[in-house]
C-alpha cells in the first residue's frame, strides 16, 4: 500500500478517458452498438464452464474497466472498413483480446499482492492465490479457444504469439525485479512485450480483419504499440503518484515488489556516489518514508518530467501512424484515446 506520506502532497490522478465521463462515451460512439453486443457476449461466456466454477469466471468476466484493448480492436475495424462500422469477426477479436487482459490482470493481482481491481476485490482476495491463478488459465485457454472456433490459423497464431510474449514479458519483468542494473533498453523491451503487444495486435489485426492494405495495417500497429508503450509509463507513474480511490486499484505496489520504473531508472542513471548508493538502498531495503523520499527526489530533479516527456514521444508517434488512414469518426476516436493518456499523465506532475 502506498504510504500517507507519499500520497499528502501529489494531486489527485484522472485515469484515461474514465467509463462515465463525457469524453469516453465520445471516443467510443462509433463502436457503441458493437460494445454492447462485446458485453453481453462477454457475460455469456461462462456458461461455457462447468457450472461448479461458473459464478468465478462470471465475477472475472463482470468487469467495470474501460475495455481498452476491445475499444481500440473495435476503432481499428471501423476505421478500415467502407461503412464506418465493425462486423462480427472484431467483435470477436474485442472479446479475446478482453479475455485475455483479464487473465493477466488476475495473475498480476496475484503477483503483486493486491487486494482491489476496478474499485472491486481482486479474485486472489476473496477466494485465494491458487484458485485465482487457475481463474486465469481458464480465461486464457477459453481466449484461445474461441479464436480456434472463429478466426483463420494465421490470426490464431499471432494471437497465440501475443500471449506468448506478454508472459515473457512479465517473467522477465519478474526477473529482473530489485535490479539495479536494468538497463533503459531492458525496461523498454519488457514493456513493449508485456503491455504494447496487446495494443499493437489489437490494432494491427482488426485492419487484417476489414481487409484492409498492408500499410494501413501497419499503421494501426505502430499506433497500437506506440500507445501501448506511453499507456504503461502512465501507468508505472500512476502507481507512484496516484490515489486508489480515484484509480479503482491497489497502488503503491511496483517499489515495494521491486519493479524499476522509468522514474527511478532516470534518477539512478543521474546519480553517482554516494547519493547513488543512498538511492539504491532505499530501493532494496528501504521503508515506506524511505520510498516516499525518493518519489519526492525522482520529483524534485525532474525525473518524472523526464519520464512524462519520452511518454508524450510515443503519443506523437501514435498520432502521426493514424495519419495513414482515411479521415473517419473512428480515426478521431483513436486520436482521442491516445490524446486522453497525455492528460491523464499532464496531471499527475
Amino acid at each position: 500500500m502506498m504510504s500517507a506520506s507519499m500520497t499528502a502532497t501529489v494531486p489527485p490522478a484522472t485515469p484515461p478517458l474514465q467509463a462515465a465521463g463525457a469524453d469516453w462515451a465520445a471516443a467510443v460512439a462509433p463502436v457503441a452498438g458493437a460494445l454492447r453486443e462485446l458485453d453481453a457476449r462477454l457475460h455469456a461466456q461462462a456458461a461455457e464452464f462447468d457450472p461448479g466454477i461458473a459464478p468465478f469466471l462470471e465475477y472475472a468476466l463482470d468487469s467495470q474497466g474501460k475495455r481498452l484493448r476491445p475499444v481500440l480492436a473495435l476503432l481499428s475495424g471501423a476505421a478500415t472498413r467502407p461503412d464506418g462500422a465493425p462486423d462480427a469477426l472484431h467483435v470477436d477479436l474485442a472479446m479475446v483480446m478482453e479475455m485475455i487482459h483479464l487473465a493477466t490482470l488476475v495473475h498480476d493481482d496475484i503477483m503483486d499482492g493486491a487486494e482491489q481491481r476496478r474499485g472491486r476485490p481482486t479474485a486472489s482476495l476473496r477466494w485465494g492465490p491458487d484458485l485465482a491463478v487457475l481463474l486465469g488459465d481458464c480465461l486464457f485457454s477459453h481466449a484461445l479457444r474461441l479464436c480456434a472456433r472463429r478466426f483463420s490459423q494465421e490470426v490464431s497464431q499471432e494471437i497465440s504469439s501475443a500471449v506468448c510474449e506478454v508472459c515473457t514479458g512479465e517473467i522477465l519483468q519478474t526477473r529482473r525485479r530489485f535490479d539495479l542494473d536494468l538497463s533503459l533498453e531492458d525496461y523498454l523491451r519488457i514493456l513493449r512485450m508485456k503491455t504494447a503487444e496487446l495494443f499493437r495486435v489489437a490494432c494491427l489485426l482488426a485492419g487484417r480483419l476489414s481487409g484492409a492494405p498492408a500499410a494501413a495495417c501497419d499503421a494501426l500497429g505502430r499506433y497500437g504499440e506506440a500507445l501501448g508503450v506511453a499507456y504503461q509509463i502512465y501507468d508505472d507513474c500512476l502507481d507512484l503518484l496516484g490515489r486508489e480511490e480515484e484509480a479503482g486499484k491497489t497502488l503503491g505496489t511496483d517499489l515495494e515488489r521491486g519493479k524499476l520504473t522509468l522514474p527511478f531508472l532516470y534518477l539512478l542513471q543521474a546519480l553517482s556516489g554516494a547519493e547513488r548508493e543512498a538511492a539504491a538502498q532505499a530501493l532494496l531495503h528501504g521503508t515506506p518514508a524511505e520510498r516516499a523520499a525518493l518519489v519526492a527526489q525522482a520529483r524534485e530533479r525532474g525525473m518524472l518530467a523526464k519520464s512524462l516527456a519520452f511518454l508524450d514521444k510515443h503519443l506523437a508517434a501514435a498520432a502521426e501512424a493514424l495519419a495513414v488512414l482515411p479521415p473517419s469518426a473512428a480515426r478521431e476516436s483513436l486520436a482521442a484515446i491516445a490524446a486522453s493518456v497525455g492528460r491523464a499523465a499532464a496531471a499527475l506532475t
